[in-house]
């Protein structure tokens, strides 16, 4: 038979060593109307794979002739565009992270349902149908070929450093593939810009990019905002919403601050996870959708595990592909040039002219610890351009008091300079919520305002105190 007759060929190519197992995904996947042809060993396997040439492998990692994974480069570099779905047990979850590593579109353990093994099919064959995406100006392609260096959006998503390299030749190698990323990082160092490189890179930059931060959306309406809703199904519902997960449909969604997710919401987004299916509160039918998961913490999500603040079983099913945010002051000369693109930028925007930082602004700007990391960064070069006319970027340009956060981040001010902790008594006779604005003043008193650090202190996310602290203003306006 030749590769190129696809109206008979089989689409899928199983190889498994079970014999009992090689009959019940047969038979559940002829059921569902694919073409199957099936293998019991690796050798059985590639001579398969090369007749028929199939877009799709269902590849289990433990073979009795020969390791899974090197079966599975074989298959990559006979016919790179080809799907594999890795599957393994349960207790070797680490193999299958090792293949999506490698470039495996997806993997499964055993023992899976047969909605999570059909689900995994067809969204492998879907995106192996799919024309090749049109590029994307906004933010040029990641490849193996290319420098990372010049790989940037424009807003921060830059940097020459050993730590960024590292990134972007990840994001090279996982973007077209369906595995699940994991970000993390301290707050403002660009977590959202690599979920939408991923995306950009990926089969699916065509397709809509949602985001949502999981932080900033009150719980009561996360579900809604996550699965959508219908008409009546709670108070204030006037009519049907669709939720991120259905606008993603084709896409990416972009879950930032998965950690600071209810519990039982948690249990709803694994059962997505396994099913691919969507049910809106209120709805009576759940909907099959196609989308890639991406997302990020400012915490340590293992921590979140033991704390029980985050499902285990949820962490191993997103934790596929980890990929960390550096701050930016362990980024070494990326924090020159970054803010000198950013200088680039915000000049043209305004209308300044400005030559660059002189010697004395980058060797401060390379000794400061950036709490705030790139965000912050960015901020001080937007403060400079809009109060200054041009020229050369001097010392006393900069923001009062930026100077003097060169210190290093662990030598806070001294007992005898912080204000005092509310003590049980003093709260007495205050609402709940004046008790808690006056603990959140006093930590960031104590911190020299540093949010990051309260947060920690307080054990909530830094998003958290930024919403707070921004209605604070709000309702004294």
């Amino acid at each position: 038979m030749k590769p190129g007759n696809t109206l008979s060929r089989p689409s899928v190519l199983l190889v498994e060593d079970t014999l009992s197992l090689q009959m019940v995904y047969r038979s559940i996947l002829a059921t569902a109307g694919h073409r199957v042809a099936v293998a019991g060993t690796a050798a059985d396997g590639l001579q398969q794979f090369r007749t028929h040439r199939p877009m799709v492998v269902l590849l289990d990692l433990i073979l009795p002739d020969r390791d899974g994974l090197e079966v599975m480069r074989d298959i990559q570099a006979i016919q790179p565009e080809t799907r594999v779905i890795a599957i393994t047990a349960n207790g070797s979850v680490n193999r299958a992270v090792e293949a999506m590593r490698a470039g495996a579109h997806d993997f499964l353990v055993k023992p899976f349902d047969e909605g999570r093994f059909l689900s995994a099919v067809q969204n492998a064959l879907a995106e192996a149908n799919q024309p090749p995406p049109k590029s994307d100006p906004a933010i040029p392609p990641v490849t193996r070929s290319r420098d990372p260096a010049e790989v940037s959006d424009g807003s921060g998503f830059i940097g020459s450093s050993e730590a960024m390299r590292r990134i972007h030749s990840t994001i090279g190698s996982v973007a077209r593939s369906m595995a699940t990323v994991f970000i993390t990082g301290e707050s403002g160092t660009g977590k959202e810009l690599c979920a939408l490189a991923v995306h950009a890179n990926s089969n699916r930059a065509s397709g809509p990019f949602i985001a949502l931060n999981c932080g900033a959306i009150p719980q009561d309406l996360l579900e809604s905002e996550v699965f959508g809703h219908m008409k009546g199904s709670f108070t204030g519902a006037i009519s049907d919403k669709q939720g991120a997960a259905t606008a993603a449909d084709g896409g990416t969604l972009f879950l930032d601050e998965i950690c600071e997710m209810a519990p039982a919401l948690q249990t709803k987004l694994l059962r997505f996870l396994q099913t691919s299916t969507v049910q809106p509160v209120g709805a009576t039918r759940p909907r099959k959708v196609n989308v890639r998961i991406v997302c990020a913490t400012n915490r340590d999500p293992m921590d979140a595990v033991r704390r029980g603040h985050f499902r285990e079983d949820l962490y191993y099913r997103l934790y596929v592909v980890p990929i960390h945010m550096p701050p930016l002051r362990d980024r070494g000369q990326d924090v020159i040039e970054i803010a000198e693109a950013a200088l680039a930028r915000f000049a043209q925007e305004e209308g300044r002219e400005f030559h660059g930082l002189d010697p004395a602004v980058r060797t401060l700007m390379q000794s400061l610890p950036w709490p705030g990391n790139v965000r912050q960064l960015l901020n001080v070069m937007r403060n400079v351009v809009v109060l200054n006319s041009g020229g050369w970027v001097t010392s006393d340009m900069l923001p009062p008091g930026l100077a003097d956060a060169g210190r290093p981040p662990e030598a806070d001010p001294g007992p005898a300079r912080l204000p005092e902790t509310p003590s049980p008594g003093s709260l007495l006779g205050l609402t709940l919520a004046e008790a808690e604005r006056r603990l959140i003043e006093a930590t960031l008193a104590q911190y020299a305002g540093s949010i990051p650090k309260a947060a920690r202190v307080l054990d909530v996310s830094p998003s958290t105190l930024y919403r707070k602290i921004e209605g604070w203003g709000a309702s004294s306006g």
